[in-house]
C-alpha cells in the first residue's frame, strides 16, 4: 500500500502543531496530511549537491524516516554546493556528517545510514523497507541499478541530474503500467561519452533548487497532492531561467517496464 493511501489519525502533539503550522494551515496538507509525512520513509541515494537540499527539506517537512546511501568523505571542493557540510567536516564520511546536520534541524526525525555504494546486488534490499525512494547519484550505472530495483520493488522513484546551468526532473512508476514510463525510457543506455560533475561542472544554487524540488514532489506523492512528474520530464535552463515540461512515453523497446 503506497503511503497516500494509508490510513493515518491525525493527532499531533502540540509541539509538532507548531512546527508544522505553515503545512497544517494548507488545505492540501493539512494535520492529516502533516501525520502523513510523519509516517513516512524515504531512502535519498548520495547527499551531494542533490542530496544535501533534498535531505534538509524532508526532514524540516516532517519526514519520519530517512535513509542515506554514501560511500564518500567531504573535500573542500563540496562545500561550494553541499549544503549540509561545512568546513569542520573535511575529511568526514558524508553519511555521519549528514546524519548529524538532519538531528540538529529536526530530532524526531530518524535516520538510517548506509556508508556504501548502491549497486545491482544490493539495490533490492536497501529500497524494501522505505516508501519512495530519490535518486541524487551521479552516475549512469547507479541510476540504472536503481530504476530496475524501484520497478521490481513497485517503489517510486524521483530522479534528478544536473549539468553545468542545465537540469532536470522527473517521477518514475512504471509499476502502474501504461502510460507510466521509466528511467530507461528517458536513457535506454549509457552515453558513449559519460563527463564527470569535475569536468562539466555544476552551478552550486542550481543543485539546492533541484534537490528542493525533488523533496516537494517526494511531499506531493507521500501525501497524495497535486500532479505527479510521471510521465513528464522538468527541464531548466538556469542560465536564461526557460523552463518546460516535456511529455515523456513509454518506450515500445524497452526491455525492463514494456
Amino acid at each position: 500500500m503506497k503511503n497516500s493511501e494509508k490510513k493515518v489519525t491525525p493527532v499531533l502533539a502540540q509541539d509538532q502543531l507548531r512546527r508544522y503550522a505553515r503545512h497544517v494551515v494548507l488545505p492540501e496538507i493539512g494535520e492529516e496530511g502533516q501525520a502523513k509525512l510523519l509516517a513516512s520513509s524515504v531512502l535519498v541515494i548520495g547527499s551531494g549537491g542533490l542530496g544535501s537540499a533534498a535531505l534538509a527539506y524532508l526532514a524540516a517537512s516532517g519526514v519520519g524516516r530517512l535513509g542515506i546511501m554514501e560511500p564518500d568523505r567531504v573535500e573542500l571542493s563540496n562545500l561550494q554546493r553541499q549544503i549540509l557540510f561545512e568546513e569542520a567536516d573535511i575529511g568526514r564520511p558524508k553519511i555521519e556528517a549528514a546524519r548529524d546536520r538532519i538531528e540538529e534541524i529536526n530530532r524526531e526525525c530518524r535516520v538510517e545510514i548506509f556508508p556504501e555504494r548502491l549497486t545491482e546486488k544490493n539495490a533490492d534490499d536497501r529500497i524494501a523497507d522505505f516508501d519512495i525512494v530519490i535518486d541524487c547519484s551521479d552516475n549512469f550505472a547507479t541510476r540504472f541499478a536503481l530504476n530496475d530495483a524501484c520497478m521490481r520493488g513497485k517503489k517510486t522513484l524521483i530522479s534528478a541530474a544536473i549539468s553545468g546551468f542545465s537540469a532536470q526532473l522527473s517521477t518514475f512508476k512504471p509499476y502502474l503500467g501504461k502510460p507510466h514510463p521509466c528511467y530507461r525510457c528517458l536513457v535506454p543506455t549509457t552515453p558513449e561519452r559519460e563527463l564527470t560533475c569535475e569536468q562539466e561542472g555544476i552551478v552550486g544554487p542550481l543543485a539546492g533548487i533541484m534537490g528542493s524540488m525533488q523533496a516537494l514532489e517526494a511531499v506531493k506523492e507521500l501525501i497524495g497532492i497535486g500532479q505527479s512528474l510521471s510521465g513528464r520530464v522538468l527541464v531548466i535552463d538556469a542560465l536564461t531561467m526557460h523552463t518546460r515540461c516535456a511529455t515523456l512515453h513509454k518506450d515500445p523497446q524497452c526491455l525492463l517496464c514494456s
